[in-house]
């Protein structure tokens, strides 16, 4: 079964909950890491504990909001092992599972409405990746980590 892991910022807290719902009705078990204050917080705070999570192997997934998505992805793809992608549409979604094995989710909650966001959240859960040439892709990233990081 899988496992996800998921925060916001006060940026991103109203699309956190709409998916941690999505979640619950695909019965995907999932930890929220926060947070839980409109009060304006520091995204890195959120992302950093999730992403590493995720590349320990913790949680198969992680899913991270905040008012653009770009600072949480930013600091999320700082890890080793991550691949943390911002989507705000279905389709690149889909793809970043296919093409990149992306292990995170980015959405920014001030780009796209709840239903969009669930869309792109239900996408990204069920997509699987492809392997193949993507596979030698994948590893030539995780060889350069693992020479320079």
């Amino acid at each position: 079964m899988m496992k996800v892991a998921i925060a916001s910022d006060h940026g991103g807290i109203r699309i956190r909950e709409e998916i941690k719902a999505l979640l619950d009705e695909m019965g995907i078990e999932y930890t929220d890491f926060g947070c839980d204050c409109e009060t304006s917080v520091d995204y890195p705070d959120y992302a950093l504990p999730v992403a590493e999570k995720v590349a320990r192997g913790e949680f198969d997934r992680g899913i991270l909001i905040c008012g653009t998505g770009i600072g949480m992805t930013i600091a999320a793809n700082k890890v080793k092992g991550v691949r943390c992608a911002l989507c705000h549409d279905v389709y690149s979604a889909k793809l970043t599972r296919m093409h990149n094995d992306s292990n995170i989710l980015a959405m920014g909650e001030r780009v796209i409405g709840p239903g969009l966001a669930r869309e792109i959240a239900k996408a990204w859960l069920e997509t699987e990746f492809e392997g193949g040439r993507h596979a030698r892709r994948i590893g030539k990233i995780a060889e350069y980590e693992n020479k320079h990081l």
